[in-house]
């Protein structure tokens, strides 16, 4: 008979507890993925998995060890039991790991209010099919387009957590996703360049035309890149790429790196951050969107949070651990896999939206660099040391005049944030809704 997923995380506790586990946590993650791939308007690979892993979290006083199994028959789970038993014996004391006190834990949400996963069966593979050859239809139809590689595809995955602390729930995610990445030119000629959506909800998708032929746009765009001349001039980080800025923030914000001491933004808790008026906002409870949870992998009920509030930084992201390394309270902020212990991170992040379109940013700009796409990273996780391949487009007198490539782009993250001007561009069904984003004197290496 198979076991539901909260039986089987049962059953790995019972397990740890038979082995001598003083206390432990559970998770188990199953699901299926669909994937195909065109070209040439032909199938050229079909996927699917389906599979299910589980994690198991022993703790020995103030140590601890993780295992995680694909077989859950009650062998392996008792096997696997007794060796994180007795790794968690021989592992180094860490004063700050342990369970979350049953006052801590999540007691009531709305799994529905959240739709995390659609309602409906797997597609079948002709569907996909279809999707991507619509997608690559779309892209030829422009011309001087010399190939197209299209995908879609679609995942369920459901997850559940199981602690001896009483906790015990899961839920369920879809996703859906069509891309597509043109080829224009040939040899050293070529360019390349792509587009892709994904949303939980199939409804909700764009129509595979629409992703094809802005993939397309995209490629042709990029014809005659050269590079720009080497100096100090304003960049625009695109939409597609200004993530991730705030994704360093949040990096050097995150509680292991601040327990670490190895943060540029260590010593930077109620300082200016970013400028005044601009706010980063993380809201797990989004509907529909990927990042979304009811609660963190500790077990603890999630919230929306303020993380920089009027520029300012108001707080670390922490998990349990961390919180307590660092004397503060979690922020409901774990996560983790089936190998290895829970971790702090963020879920959806919000940046505060600008007054003006990304074009008249450009058209601000007077002479500068617009990046669309970025390779490599050299980045100084301590100081803040920034330096990134890049692509884009050079704007003279506000406007777009050729396209770029092989350019190296270097700063420090904390002038550089403190710096940004963003505009009104962000998509709103991304987890991250991060606009396309304006930095003013940025050192640029090219011809």
């Amino acid at each position: 008979m198979t076991r539901s997923l909260d039986q089987l995380t049962d059953a790995f506790l019972t397990a740890a507890r038979s082995a001598g586990a003083e206390a432990a946590d559970a998770i188990a993650i199953a699901g299926t993925a669909l994937s195909i791939d065109i070209r040439a308007g032909q199938l050229e690979q079909a996927e699917r998995s389906e599979g299910i892993e589980l994690g198991l979290r022993v703790l020995m006083g103030r140590r601890q060890a993780c295992v995680s199994v694909s077989d859950t028959s009650p062998a392996t789970l008792a096997a696997a039991a007794e060796r994180a038993v007795a790794m968690a014996r021989e592992a180094p004391e860490d004063p700050c790991i342990g369970l979350a006190d049953p006052g801590q834990l999540a007691r009531t949400w709305d799994i529905e209010a959240l739709q995390l996963a659609e309602p409906a069966q797997e597609p079948d593979p002709a569907v996909l099919q279809a999707l991507a050859q619509r997608a690559e239809a779309s892209a030829l139809e422009l011309g001087q387009i010399a190939q197209v590689e299209a995908s879609a595809s679609y995942s369920f995955r459901r997850i559940h957590l199981s602690a001896t602390n009483g906790f015990s729930a899961g839920y369920a995610r879809s996703s859906h996703s069509v891309s597509a990445v043109a080829f224009t030119g040939e040899g050293t000629a070529m360019e390349r360049d792509w587009a892709a959506e994904g949303r939980t909800f199939g409804a909700d998708m764009p129509a595979p035309e629409e992703i094809g032929a802005l993939a397309a746009r995209r490629a042709l765009e990029r014809r005659g890149a050269r590079k720009p001349i080497t100096g100090s001039y304003p960049v625009l980080f695109d939409e597609r790429v200004s993530a991730s800025l705030i994704g360093h923030l949040l990096g050097a914000v995150n509680g292991a790196s601040i327990a670490r001491g190895a943060s540029w933004a260590r010593d930077l808790l109620g300082q200016q951050v970013l400028p005044e008026g601009l706010s980063v906002i993380e809201d797990p409870l989004r509907p529909r969107i990927s990042g979304s949870r009811p609660f963190d992998a500790e077990g603890l009920a999630t919230r929306p949070r303020l993380i920089v509030e009027n520029g300012v930084l108001t707080g670390w992201t922490l998990d349990l651990a961390t919180g307590r390394k660092l004397g503060m309270d979690s922020t409901a902020s774990a996560s983790r896999g089936t190998t290895a212990p829970p971790s702090p991170s963020t879920s959806n992040i919000d940046l505060t939206p600008g007054q003006y379109s990304r074009e008249a940013l450009i058209a601000q700009m007077g002479t500068g660099l617009v990046i669309t796409s970025m390779i490599g990273s050299s980045i100084n996780a301590t100081t803040g040391d920034y330096s990134r391949g890049a692509a884009g487009y050079w704007v003279e007198n506000g406007n777009p005049a050729y396209p770029v490539n092989e350019i190296t782009v270097a700063g420090n993250l904390r002038d550089m944030l403190l710096r940004i001007v963003p505009a009104n561009d962000a998509r709103p069904h991304l987890s991250m809704r991060v606009p396309s984003l304006l930095v003013e004197g940025m050192t640029l290496a090219g011809a």
